[in-house]
């Protein structure tokens, strides 16, 4: 969970003293596959989630010999939880950014769970999860793994 690490602002990798990014970033650029969760606040993607990608930033800047981001090669997928409507909006939120900063995006790679708006129940309080969540969930690790497997064997040129 990123919102137990102190991240601190900025777009470089690095923003010295204290800052939990750096170890964070191994992580994220170790994987193949780059699951950003959040939930819905008032509409939006949480701040934590903001701030993660505020610090992918850094990855425009960071390009290798051919011009590739760190990131190049790496699949991205959402999940949004909430309790109320915007999962949309959100999902449109990270992908765009999460492309900006290099990332691939597969077809259908977001699942998500909203209730009521203002209601009382939250994901984790659910019996079951619902059948239409499990298989947008399903649907979304196929496409992901199936793109990751893709660009594995046949990474993106050089662009420069």
């Amino acid at each position: 969970r990123l919102a137990d690490h102190n991240i601190l602002p900025g777009v470089t990798s690095d923003e010295g003293p204290g800052d939990a990014w750096p170890e964070i970033r191994e992580k994220i650029l170790a994987a193949d596959i780059l699951i950003a969760g959040t939930p819905v606040w008032m509409g939006q993607p949480s701040s934590v989630i903001k701030r993660a990608l505020e610090r992918m930033d850094a990855f425009i800047s960071e390009k290798d010999g051919e011009g590739r981001m760190p990131s190049y090669g790496k699949v991205a997928a959402v999940a949004v939880v909430g309790n109320e409507d915007g999962a949309h909006h959100v999902s449109a939120e990270l992908f765009q950014a999460l492309n900006d900063v290099g990332f691939s995006i597969a077809p259908n790679a977001v699942s998500y769970w909203v209730g009521p708006a203002m209601g009382s129940t939250d994901f984790r309080d659910l019996g079951e999860i619902p059948e239409t969540v499990a298989g947008a969930a399903k649907m979304v690790v196929e496409t992901t793994v199936h793109l990751a497997r893709l660009l594995a064997d046949n990474p993106y040129p050089g662009v420069k």
